[in-house]
């Protein structure tokens, strides 16, 4: 399966590096292919694993055919959306 990311998602990258977080692609990657939390909005993916112990990373994402375009992903403290 083929992943790309949109403009807005690769910009994130440095974004997150300004505040001392450095997201890497494999990070994303393992977060698609083996989420803790899964749920969809219009048509979009969202899903999310834990990235340290008071943290959680999303990322949103749909999926054409065999590609998977992400289209943006965040970091959020745990029990935000009533996820450990």
């Amino acid at each position: 399966m083929n992943i790309i990311y949109t403009k807005h998602a690769q910009k994130k990258f440095s974004d997150l590096r300004l505040f001392g977080i450095f997201l890497t692609k494999p990070k994303i990657q393992s977060t698609i292919k083996m989420p803790k939390y899964k749920s969809s909005d219009n048509g979009n993916l969202i899903v999310s694993a834990s990235l340290d112990k008071d943290h959680n990373l999303r990322v949103v994402y749909y999926q054409e055919r065999d590609v998977i375009i992400v289209i943006t992903f965040y970091i959020y403290k745990k029990g935000r959306y009533g996820e450990n």
